[in-house]
């Protein structure tokens, strides 16, 4: 009888699920409590001032910066993304035979998105550097 489905064999197939269930649960707090008891601990004053590289801190650590380097980020991210889309494609048009015409007008369709981006970045400015 082939079709009779022993119920051990069930549950010792899911003895692996549940003694990883029980480990993932108990690490977490076990690590930290261990942490707790076993390191060291100091009541210094200065161990809650800022640390730069031994020197003692000048100033508020909240500047407010520019919003160029934000526009910066976003160009970087724009062009980086159209090459990291340009090789795949170059690789996959070279060896899988498809279409030409195809292909060319999609990655024309995704460099004119990404020049579009381009000319709205320059058009608003970001590209200038203000001192």
């Amino acid at each position: 009888m082939s079709g009779i489905i022993d119920s051990s064999s069930i549950i010792n197939s899911y003895i692996p699920v549940a003694v990883f269930l029980v480990v993932s649960l108990l690490m977490p707090p076990v690590t930290m409590l261990l942490v707790k008891l076993l390191s060291p601990r100091s009541k210094a004053a200065g161990k809650h001032s800022t640390y730069e590289c031994g020197s003692e801190p000048l100033g508020d650590a909240r500047i407010q910066f520019n919003v160029e380097y934000y526009l910066y980020a976003i160009a970087f991210v724009l062009f980086d993304i159209e090459v990291l889309f340009l090789y795949p494609w170059a690789v996959v048009y070279k060896g899988a035979g498809v279409d030409t015409m195809v292909a060319v007008v999609e990655m024309l369709i995704f460099i004119f998105v990404l020049l579009f981006g381009y000319v709205f970045l320059w058009k608003k400015g970001a590209l200038k550097w203000l001192n």
